[in-house]
């Protein structure tokens, strides 16, 4: 495969995983990226605000890149725009509602005045050096969702990034299979679809059902009704709204993504809401519980969401009382069922009843199910296939149902991130690597946070920390003042006096039977951590940090 008539496929992320979407089309010359989101940080990474990919690849060609397209405004997929756009100019294109959503996040970083933002319909296509993009019309849980068809030298590739098939949405159009027919008619070379369901039979349940469902608990309910979702699931508030509006209910919004996504779905017509539906919290009092609806954040249990700012009575302008009806229309992401477990216990103690997705049907997953991936595969019938968005045990089963529809084996590419695949009119096959990974953004810093800080911060977090201090004469070795000896998440000083003062004087034994005059400092230091370690070890049985300060006179 000569390289100049190869097109190169590479993620870099979303590829054995759930979030951090990424992937990387080359050719000769040209690049194009599709998406770049966030995941968010596993229990071991203390401290970590939010984890992006390594995109070092794309800035060490970035003489290449002709265009960002992203295909909706998920985190997974937009979240980490930011930060790459502070290392490449290039432009960007999305639909009005994607765009609109990474807007807040350019404002917030400064960059929103230094951007090229091109706005999109689908239906639309737009040429990035040799490559053209066709925006396909898809069905998702956020607004303005799309598809990709990827034009290139060597054939079409479809892109289904994150889809469902609803053929009854609550607004916009249903999924453009008329389209993707007409593609797969024609000829596609690689199809890279939706894992994140493979698992689950039959169909996704429409939209449209989760807003039956609010009408029927809605119906019923006695006091106030709190309803927490993803506040970029449009579709979803709109059925809220609807269902207050049907029982004359005024609507109180909590939560400053919920604000912002509202405000820019009102502003581009993916939100209705008449004039005095919303009303200010401060004026919740003018109102008997029975009137009200909370919409807040806090679905998957986010310690500083408004929802669990209520549940800890630590919200400025709310609290849950007794009589509340609780209301989380969304599923877990994977890794955040313990949070979302506490938080419906702590709204059971607190005397709310709470209503969720495995006793009702009050959320609507936005990824398809094995049969909507059937009806993808037949209507594209691609030549080589590459499950994506997905754990590798999500990708298996898709690459196992691609099989059982008459796919070849060996035409299938359970992928990693930074491997690349290699097309040309020969064949495809997997050929080398490139850099990739995750960076790991801890406050204002990026990537200077890496495995032994978080090592450092485990060990900290297990057993804390001890801190010796002593004075040297540099003349003569001799001790002039300490050890002395502070802790931190060890033992509380003042009831371990006899602790603290037998390490000091272990520390201050040892010493005595070095020739400290000839050790040198660094010497000193490596050996008062490994006496005192074994020592520690043997008396507690714990293994604190030790950080040894020695001062010479």
């Amino acid at each position: 495969m000569a390289d100049k008539k190869t097109l190169k496929v590479i993620p870099l992320g979303g590829i054995q995983e759930i979030g951090k979407n990424i992937t990387v089309f080359e050719y000769d010359g040209d690049m194009i990226v599709v998406d770049c989101g966030i995941i968010f940080p596993e229990d071991e990474m203390l401290g970590i605000d939010v984890v992006i990919p390594d995109f070092s690849y794309i800035v060490e060609n970035m003489e290449k890149l002709r265009g960002l397209v992203l295909t909706h405004g998920h985190e997974d997929h937009i979240g980490a725009v930011p930060y790459l756009l502070k290392e490449v100019n290039v432009p960007v294109f999305g639909t009005a509602m994607t765009l609109g959503l990474l807007e807040y996040k350019l404002q917030e970083h400064r960059l929103i005045d230094s951007v090229e933002l091109n706005v999109v319909e689908t239906g639309d296509s737009v040429g990035l050096g040799c490559f053209s993009v066709e925006f396909i019309n898809s069905n998702h849980s956020i607004a303005d969702s799309a598809a990709l068809a990827i034009i290139t030298p060597v054939g079409t590739i479809i892109h289904t990034s994150d889809f469902k098939i609803d053929y009854t949405p609550i607004a916009g159009k249903t999924m453009n299979l008329q389209r993707i027919a007409e593609l797969g008619e024609n000829g596609v070379r690689l199809l890279l679809a939706d894992s994140t369901n493979v698992e689950h039979d039959g169909f996704t349940i429409s939209e449209r059902v989760v807003g039956e469902s609010f009408e029927r608990i809605f119906a019923k309910a006695k006091g106030r009704i709190i309803v927490a979702t993803f506040a970029s699931n449009v579709h979803r508030v709109q059925q809220i709204v609807n269902a207050a509006i049907k029982f004359n209910k005024k609507i109180i919004v909590f939560g400053r993504s919920m604000h912002n996504v509202m405000k820019k779905s009102t502003e581009l017509g993916y939100l209705t809401i008449p004039p005095g539906t919303i009303i200010d919290p401060d004026d919740m009092d003018d109102y008997k519980p029975e009137e009200l609806v909370f919409i807040a954040t806090g679905s998957q249990g986010e310690p500083m969401s408004a929802l669990s700012r209520m549940a800890m009575d630590t919200h400025r302008k709310a609290e849950i009382q007794k009589g509340d009806l609780v209301i989380i229309s969304a599923s877990a992401i994977p890794g955040n069922e313990k949070p979302i477990n506490q938080l419906i216990n702590g709204l059971l103690k607190r005397g709310a009843d709470v209503v969720y997705e495995s006793i009702s049907e009050i959320h609507s997953s936005g990824h398809a199910c094995r049969e909507e991936l059937k009806l993808i595969h037949n209507l594209v019938s691609p030549e080589f296939f590459m499950p994506v968005h997905g754990e590798f045990r999500h990708l298996k089963r898709h690459a196992d149902l691609a099989v059982s529809m008459g796919m070849k084996e060996e035409n299938i590419f359970i992928m990693e991130n930074g491997k690349i695949l290699e097309i040309n009119t020969h064949g495809a096959r997997i050929r080398g690597s490139v850099a990739s990974g995750y960076l790991m953004v801890d406050g204002l810093g990026i990537g200077d946070v890496g495995n032994i800080v978080l090592r450092d911060r485990k060990h900290l977090s297990q057993d804390g920390l001890i801190t010796v201090v002593l004075t040297l004469e540099i003349a003569t070795g001799e001790i002039l003042a300490g050890p002395d000896v502070t802790t931190r998440g060890f033992v509380y000083e003042k009831e371990s006096s006899e602790l603290i003062s037998e390490i000091k004087n272990h520390i201050f034994d040892r010493l005595m039977e070095k020739d400290l005059e000839s050790m040198g400092i660094s010497s000193i230091k490596a050996y008062i951590k490994k006496s005192l370690r074994d020592y520690l070890y043997r008396k507690t049985g714990r293994n604190p940090m030790i950080i040894p300060i020695v001062m010479e006179i």
